[in-house]
């Protein structure tokens, strides 16, 4: 029979975290479990107050559409697209900022700037920028390089790269100075015995920096990739609620305007319960295969 004593001790760290538990419950359990039920039933702007229980229809709904497939590898596009190139330039900005220069500081303010900004100013930002006449971008297309202007919002596809660009400039600060901390609690004897041996600068970031910052960067770029995947702001500002005739919308601006401008919450319910999914199966796949969970230090 166990002490009193050792028992209490033993159901101390559970009383500690109890209070944590009940806020996430809270906050994230309960909104979760209530988007479920929705999901099930006809609930609309016709039928908010007295909503019926459809069963699976809304998912069989969604299932069967067309538009799930053409949008979902849209989603698919604009994240992989995004996600690398905030991981390679996050990284490569990171790996320079890692060395000794005059005004780092300064620099790294600077480089820092687009994740400062509020994400809606940077988005109605760029989105003037991208403007036909009077737009930044196409003026010095024109002027600089003699081009000619870019309909970015007449034309599907540029419409979809406008939005695209300036997630990618908002995007890049976050994995810089996620890198860039991993860079500096690499031990800088591995990099002196590789010089040693001879080894070049590249095989030094291939053999040395990668495999070190892979710790880091696995739940950096999982974190990056759901916030890209469920990215409305940009998309939406930019592109003002996936004009040119919805044919720039990613999963999550398609389910807003489902909800929100079409009041279909309970096959919005269903829908953004399915993308739960999709992003669930996307994280543990992906720490499975990076091997994220892995120590790199022996």
């Amino acid at each position: 029979m166990a002490a009193p004593g050792r028992s209490r001790s033993k159901s101390f760290p559970y009383l500690l975290v109890l209070p944590s538990v009940l806020v996430m419950s809270f906050v994230v359990l309960y909104p979760l479990l209530h988007n479920l039920r929705i999901s099930f039933t006809n609930m609309s702007m016709y039928h908010f107050r007295d909503a019926q229980f459809i069963g699976l229809a809304h998912y069989k709904s969604i299932i069967t559409e067309q538009a799930l497939y053409k949008v979902f590898w849209k989603t698919v596009v604009w994240t992989a697209v995004n996600v690398f190139f905030h991981v390679s330039i996050g990284v490569f900005l990171a790996v320079v900022m890692n060395q000794a220069l005059r005004g780092k500081s300064a620099l790294r303010a600077f480089l820092i700037l687009p994740w400062a900004v509020p994400q809606y100013i940077c988005a109605l930002t760029w989105k003037g920028m991208f403007n036909y006449q009077y737009g930044s971008v196409n003026l010095i297309l024109q002027k600089w390089f003699g081009l000619q202007p870019i309909p970015w919002f007449s034309d599907a596809t540029w419409a979809f790269i406008a939005p695209m660009i300036t997630n990618i400039w908002l995007g890049f600060p976050f994995m810089m100075i996620v890198a860039l901390g991993g860079l500096q609690s690499i031990p800088k004897e591995y990099y002196e015995a590789a010089s040693v041996d001879g080894a070049s600068a590249f095989a030094k970031f291939r053999e040395i920096t990668l495999p070190l910052l892979r710790p880091i960067l696995v739940p950096a770029t999982i974190l990056g990739t759901i916030w890209t995947f469920n990215n409305l702001n940009v998309i939406w500002l930019v592109t003002e609620g996936g004009k040119p005739a919805d044919e720039t919308h990613i999963l999550v601006t398609y389910v807003y305007k489902a909800a929100f401008a079409y009041y279909r919450y309970g096959y919005a319910a269903a829908f953004s319960f399915v993308i739960f999914l999709i992003l669930l199966v996307f994280a543990i796949v992906f720490m499975k295969v990076s091997k994220g969970k892995e120590t790199v230090y022996v």
